[in-house]
């Protein structure tokens, strides 16, 4: 069903209210960055104080993934089903209530259970953010601005994230898990007055219970056994299992979607070139940035001795560009469409991971660093909103939600997947030597297959270069005009631009 807001959306300027819509829905989108970076720096203080050990401390972080990821399919289709709106604003109360929970707990355990909480959460806000913007703005420019200034909101807090981290801390672990709640509650209040109705989807021929217990599975498995994996043993019999158990549900979960007359993932949308090409993308890119940032993290500070707040501030430009670009970045996707901006910018990846290689114990950071972020920032506010773009064009209103669902879980198990893989090479290329050197070579070994997986992801994307573009089409946007007696329809034509 097409938003009562889309008639605002199909003018040039947008209504405070249409304004405030996107202010509610990046609002959670920011606090879903931010909760991921605050959490980092705080780790050590929250050991410390709640006495856990390293392998308890690390489910304070792995808690969130597995709930954010796990449950994104499910999420995505929810959102479809029962009402992007309700499924959004009664995620978002979960998310607050959960940081206050998280914020005033004084055990590990109960700790973790609330970032699983609000993992679980984000599951759910996450696809139903996104599937309200592209229902309420028409396909095309207006829709591009939107997706732009939400999906570097993402960044922004991401980078305010690192920040405010090293600065919270400083007083107590507890005010990076409580500052979410606020922001949270307001965002919830807002949304409340401006998030526009939406009816549940009537024609979904019956709930897909079976597929949607076996895909949460089969998510909650492989994200669960990627995150242990580093610690089990890659080629541990207990690892092994699990793959092969996440294998065998995949494949259920394959059959029962082909068979089920309203399938929670309706598999033939993975037919389009530019879906999968979307997908792969966004596995691969968040995938080659997170294992960056964390090998640039240990460099900074365990290496070179940096403190928290200063390795904050050498990403911070990175953060600050896609910011900056946030509300300019519409027009260039209009000018330039998707299938040419993602590779440049995962091109601009790559030069940025392969100058970082050069780094050494004695760093010049206008030389080397600086740089870096740079050309990471370019490439976040290039690739980031083109992937929404490219995902949700030409997808129906009432799957966008799935859509948006499938996304984010590519995201999260690209994000989960890839940094396993370089933690283990680092582990493995480690010697005994623990000179400065060497462990910066064994940091160095570990940048090289991050600049693998970022080449990976540009060939990907790049071969929707050689598809033919096919002839500019149009949408047919519903604008409504209010006259003395009643409504009357007209139809205006919008360009699309992949």
């Amino acid at each position: 069903m097409t938003s009562p807001l889309t008639n605002s959306a199909a003018q040039e300027r947008w209504t405070p209210r249409l304004w405030g819509t996107l202010l509610v829905l990046c609002a959670a989108m920011f606090l879903d960055a931010l909760d991921v970076s605050m959490v980092g720096v705080a780790l050590p203080s929250i050991g410390s104080e709640l006495d856990l050990s390293t392998s308890a401390l690390q489910w304070v972080v792995s808690g969130y993934i597995l709930g954010y990821g796990g449950l994104l399919l499910l999420g995505g289709r929810t959102a479809d089903l029962l009402g992007r709106r309700q499924v959004f604003l009664v995620a978002l109360a979960v998310f607050a209530l959960a940081s206050l929970l998280g914020g005033l707990v004084d055990s590990g355990p109960l700790l973790i259970a609330s970032r699983f909480i609000k993992g679980l959460s984000a599951a759910f806000t996450a696809p139903a953010g996104l599937s309200i913007i592209t229902t309420t703005f028409a396909e095309g420019p207006l829709r591009n601005r939107a997706l732009s200034i939400y999906t570097t909101c993402a960044a922004t807090g991401f980078s305010m994230g690192l920040v405010l981290s090293g600065l919270l801390t400083e007083a107590s672990w507890r005010l990076t898990m409580l500052l979410p709640a606020p922001i949270a509650i307001i965002a919830l209040i807002a949304g409340l007055k401006l998030l526009p109705r939406s009816e549940r989807e009537k024609d979904h021929n019956g709930y897909d219970i079976p597929g949607a217990i076996i895909g949460t599975a089969s998510m909650l498995l492989l994200v669960f056994t990627v995150v242990q994996a580093p610690e089990v043993g890659w080629a541990s019999a207990r690892t092994l299992l699990s793959f092969l158990a996440v294998a065998v549900l995949l494949a259920v979960f394959v059959r029962i979607e082909q068979r089920s007359a309203g399938p929670l993932v309706r598999l033939g949308v993975l037919r389009s070139g530019n879906q999968i090409r979307a997908q792969l993308g966004a596995m691969t890119f968040f995938g080659s940035y997170i294992g960056f940032q964390f090998l640039a993290t240990l460099y900074l500070q365990s290496l070179l001795g940096w403190s928290a707040l200063e390795t904050a501030l050498a990403f911070l430009p990175a953060g600050a560009l896609v910011a900056l670009s946030a509300t300019k970045m519409g027009a260039v996707v209009d000018r330039f469409g998707t299938r040419r901006l993602i590779p440049v910018g995962f091109a601009s990846m790559v030069i940025a991971y392969a100058l970082f290689l050069n780094i050494d114990l004695n760093p010049v950071y206008a030389a080397v660093i600086l740089p870096t972020m740079l050309l990471i920032g370019a490439a976040c506010a290039l690739v980031f909103p083109s992937l929404n773009i490219q995902a949700t064009n030409g997808v129906d209103d009432h799957e966008q939600g799935m859509v948006s669902g499938l996304l984010n879980t590519s995201v999260q198990v690209g994000g989960a997947i890839f940094l396993a893989i370089v933690t283990a090479v680092v582990t493995a290329s480690a010697s005994d030597d623990a000179s400065p050197q060497a462990i910066l070579d064994s940091y160095r070994t570990g940048l090289i297959v991050v600049t693998g997986i970022a080449v990976l992801g540009l060939l990907i994307t790049a071969t929707g270069l050689r598809t033919r573009r096919a002839p500019q089409q149009t949408v047919l946007v519903a604008k409504s005009e209010s006259v003395q007696e009643g409504q009357k329809e007209r139809e205006e034509r919008v360009p699309v631009r992949d």
